[in-house]
């Protein structure tokens, strides 16, 4: 089979790879250049929106109204702009084999395609119990998040399910956010989690607990400290119960599974050079083959602020690291330098009627401040991480614009902090006048 050849090719279909579309014409990318393949059927889109609004019984988000790039604030590049700027768009395409030497790649159908440079975007894949050999984690209704065909199960299970029971897997991001867009669909919500609180990776105890209370009155129940070891399901083989570690046994019509995702780095295994579970990059995002790069999820990359190598999963820095290989390769073929990326952590979420945002590192002494009470009626609550007498991350529930550009500023310029008492006194202030 002869195939095809392009002069670049993006591998994945997700954000990154949008990013990196609209970078590419920014840099006066000829028609003919540039493929995008994909195994989803549609073209990019941002992915935060699935675990939202995709969810909401009323004001709905649907393609194509979430296309990349508008989750930045950007412009909506529908399937046309793609073809009006000569970007093959190659859509319902799984690469099965990626040989580097060769700068080949081919699909499950047979399909051979060449390049001359390759940018990883393939991100994440989830987490699933069947890869633990759960029992009957292959009952009808047992759900995941990742893809928008794995959303629309979801909210086919939600109109067929009215007002049922859903028991929601992980106390992660997906767990909490999933956990409030079943509520406000009306389903008896019960979310299980075999840590202490919420969000470990992220929150202190005392964040969580706001978190726990606001989602407890909302009713939402929590069990925490146990995982579900198996699944009963009815004669139609749909999830009927949810037995826990514990003993105890859960009703539910609908369980949703967030229990984290792992980097899909297969293809290149033995090819590329490999560090913390991810593709090892340099500050170009460029990996240990000339001419391949990787970017999002599957990127380990040095990050300059903390003078460490990281793996970030989170949609902020898909787009970032897509737009920095870009100006890279351009850079690189007109004989330029750019800067090198000097990424600082950002993580946001958004639930019910709250919205936090994070950024920074949080490691340290943890500082609470603010009105963190679950019953106030607009909750304004935040935390400061401080580390060698120096403020490195600061989370905030409740902020205006202006209040989380402040707070970015601080975990960025690192001021110093002699005493915490001044931070838990001052609280918001503190990064307000930085």
């Amino acid at each position: 089979m002869a195939g095809k050849s392009f002069k670049y090719v993006i591998i994945g279909g997700g954000v990154s790879a949008g990013y990196a579309a609209r970078e590419f014409c920014k840099q006066g990318v000829k028609p003919g250049e540039l493929a995008i393949i994909s195994k989803e059927a549609v073209a990019p889109y941002e992915r935060p929106a699935l675990s939202k609004a995709y969810l909401f019984p009323e004001g709905t988000a649907r393609l194509p109204g979430f296309h990349v790039c508008v989750g930045s604030g950007g412009e909506r590049l529908l399937p046309e702009w793609y073809k009006e700027k000569g970007i093959e768009l190659i859509l319902s395409t799984e690469i099965v084999k990626a040989d580097l030497a060769a700068k080949t790649l081919v699909s499950a159908a047979g399909e051979i395609f060449k390049y001359h440079i390759l940018i990883i975007a393939t991100g994440s894949t989830v987490i699933k119990l069947t890869d633990f050999g759960v029992q009957g984690a292959d009952a009808k209704n047992i759900l995941y998040l990742r893809e928008i065909d794995d959303a629309d199960k979801l909210v086919e299970a939600i109109k067929g399910k009215k007002n049922g029971k859903a028991v929601i897997v992980g106390g992660g991001y997906i767990g909490l956010e999933l956990s409030a867009a079943l509520r406000i669909n009306n389903i008896d919500v019960t979310m299980v989690y075999p840590e202490p609180w919420c969000m470990p990776r992220l929150f202190t105890a005392g964040i969580a607990a706001f978190y726990e209370g606001y989602y407890a009155n909302k009713g939402v129940k929590i069990v925490k400290g146990t995982v579900a070891v198996g699944f009963n399901a009815d004669s139609n083989g749909e999830v009927k119960e949810v037995k826990l570690k514990d003993g105890r046994v859960l009703e539910a019509d609908i369980v949703v599974v967030g229990v984290g995702g792992r980097p899909l780095t297969t293809l290149f295994k033995g090819q590329v050079e490999e560090e913390k579970g991810g593709i090892k990059t340099d500050a170009f995002f460029k990996t240990s083959i000339s001419d391949v790069y990787a970017v999002g999820d599957v990127a380990t990359f040095p990050l300059k602020l903390y003078n460490d190598i990281r793996r970030v999963e989170h949609v902020d820095h898909a787009r970032k690291s897509a737009e920095q290989a870009v100006k890279a390769i351009k850079s690189n073929e007109e004989g330029k330098t750019i800067d090198v990326y000097d990424y600082l952590p950002f993580f946001y979420s958004r639930s019910f009627d709250l919205s936090w945002q994070f950024y920074g590192d949080n490691v340290g002494d943890a500082v609470l401040f603010g009105d963190n009470d679950p019953a106030s009626p607009k909750p304004k609550f935040g935390s400061y991480w401080i580390k060698d007498g120096k403020v490195v991350g600061v989370f905030l529930e409740g902020g205006t614009p202006d209040e989380n550009k402040a707070i970015a500023k601080v975990a960025r310029v690192q001021p110093p902090v002699e005493n915490l008492d001044v931070l838990t006194k001052e609280g918001l202030s503190f990064a307000c006048k930085i």
